[in-house]
């Protein structure tokens, strides 16, 4: 099922068009950054559209004014807490843009995750399509989110069909409408587990998938598999089968590393080097998620590194 039709009048539209207009601007952290500035005294209660749609703190109607109070209530995005309200989503910026996405904290099932991996995820596909000098005609992003990499994708190479993957609704339900406010009138949202409801050939796929291990299993945050890259593999593997002749795959993920060792290395490298595949392989950042190491299911991990694989199948198998 494709999610194509954003009205014109659609709320969250409206209310995105209205904060870009007022010059909106926030750039989202990690969640227990998020938790600590929330926490300093003075900010248990909003008091610009930054402190209401950014740190996700509770306000009061006048702050937001009858305009975007109204459209909040018309997108059944605003929760009542006494004298005060609350946002159900938030809006954060990107490369000029602004993306609507899940409040904080993150704890839905369905939640839509934007943050500091956004960021770096970003930085890698504008250096990919940088060094791709390649006319690209299918696009795929896997488990698309809110839409940041399949938006930032089709305003990057506008004669392309980006497709927008994801298995939860809602993220495609963002995406539809981060996609119309950026004027991507190239991107399609689609429901799809992987690649298993989109036919033919891909000449990019883009992917930033959840890489962590996750008690709780939220889709937005559960890697799966052995210490988180279940999915990461996964995509790899679909990749192999699907991308286009000299099509590449760019993913982005995080992979937690062992006295020195690297197990998604060691997974993937025997698949892409089966294949005669090229590749690149580096790490962004060393150390994200340090707090995760407190978990037991870090137990033993040195740290977890944010690593972008970039992969081209050869022009002639």
């Amino acid at each position: 099922m494709d999610h194509l039709d954003v009205a014109a009048d659609h709320p969250l539209l409206r209310l995105g068009r209205l904060l870009a207009g007022r010059g909106y601007r926030f750039t989202t952290l990690t969640p227990l950054s998020h938790q600590r500035v929330n926490a300093r005294p003075g900010n248990a209660e909003a008091r610009t559209l930054e402190d209401v749609f950014g740190w996700s703190r509770p306000f009061r109607q006048a702050l937001v004014g009858e305009e975007v109070f109204a459209l909040l209530r018309e997108a059944d995005a605003v929760d009542a807490h006494g004298e005060l309200w609350s946002s159900r989503i938030r809006w954060s910026s990107l490369d000029g843009q602004l993306f609507v996405h899940s409040r904080y904290p993150t704890v839905d099932a369905d939640a839509v995750f934007f943050g500091p991996d956004t960021y770096r995820f970003a930085q890698a596909l504008h250096q990919h399509l940088a060094r791709d000098a390649r006319a690209l005609r299918r696009i795929a992003d896997i488990g698309c989110g809110a839409g940041p990499g399949a938006v930032l994708a089709a305003l990057a190479r506008p004669q392309a069909q980006v497709l927008a993957l994801d298995i939860n609704d809602r993220a495609l339900a963002f995406t539809a409408v981060n996609a119309r406010l950026a004027g991507a009138a190239n991107l399609t949202p689609r429901h799809s587990d992987l690649l298993q409801q989109v036919e033919g050939p891909l000449d990019l796929i883009i992917a930033n998938p959840p890489y962590m291990l996750d008690p709780a299993g939220r889709a937005y945050r559960h890697g799966g598999g052995e210490h988180g890259a279940g999915l990461s593999l996964a995509i790899i593997e679909a990749a192999l089968q699907r991308l286009a002749p000299g099509g590449s795959l760019l993913l982005y993920t995080g992979v937690a590393m062992f006295g020195g060792a690297d197990p998604f290395r060691e997974a993937f490298q025997p698949l892409l080097d089966g294949h005669a595949w090229t590749w690149r392989y580096r790490e962004m950042d060393p150390d994200v998620f340090g707090e995760e190491l407190d978990n037991p299911a870090y137990a033993r991990a040195d740290r977890i590194a944010a690593v972008v694989l970039e992969a081209t199948r050869p022009a002639h198998d």
